[in-house]
């Protein structure tokens, strides 16, 4: 197993990849196994977050009707 010190992780605040903790821990995104993976961080923590988004929406409107947002028992 490969100890995160030696994988490869995003700097959010410059946009360059770097391996090892370069960085504080705030600042980056990871771990990856390759450098390719890390550079397609912003690309993978923003489908991270639509698919998050969506599952909170379907959660929010769990039991109400999708159409008017209104209780089911109430229509």
């Amino acid at each position: 197993m490969t100890h995160d010190s030696e994988k490869y992780w995003y700097n959010l605040k410059t946009g360059e990849v770097e391996k090892g903790f370069e960085s504080p821990a705030p600042d980056r995104a990871g771990p990856f196994d390759t450098p390719e993976e890390a550079a397609k961080a912003p690309e993978v923590i923003r489908e991270r977050a639509r698919a998050w988004a969506a599952e909170e929406a379907r959660e929010d409107s769990w039991g109400s009707d999708t159409v008017s947002g209104a209780p089911r028992d109430e229509q």
